[in-house]
């Protein structure tokens, strides 16, 4: 199931931060993720994955304990453009930027949430 989160008045780049801790993880896995990271992205995304949890109960009559974080995507939003004055009559833009969050739901296992262990070859010394 899905769920948006439209306008929501904080840069793309750090609200990416919060959404790439809970990509691929169990949905019930992630609210406990998201209650605990300090990222100010991290209640509003722990909202609107409540509110994805909900559609999917409602509309498919799914098991939150089944669904999984199929895809998260941010995307930029509308930017307000502001000015501060500077030196000599100066002024300098100001960027305040907004992003579009979509959140998508799968029912089943997820992504294993283990990472592998790396194997490089080691070189060879030629002597």
């Amino acid at each position: 199931m899905k769920a948006l989160l439209k306008n929501y008045r904080q840069a793309p780049r750090k609200v990416r931060l919060v959404a790439d801790h809970i990509r691929g993880k169990r949905a019930t896995e992630a609210r406990v993720l998201l209650s605990a990271l300090p990222k100010r992205a991290a209640l509003p995304i722990r909202k609107l994955l409540d509110s994805a949890i909900a559609n999917a109960k409602n509309m498919n009559g799914a098991d939150a304990g089944s669904l999984y974080v199929k895809e998260i995507r941010v995307d930029a939003g509308p930017t307000l453009k502001r000015f501060m004055p500077r030196a000599f009559g100066r002024a300098s833009a100001i960027n305040k930027r907004s992003s579009h969050v979509s959140i998508v739901l799968g029912e089943g296992a997820g992504k294993v949430t283990a990472r592998p262990v790396s194997r490089r070859k080691k070189k060879m010394s030629s002597s």
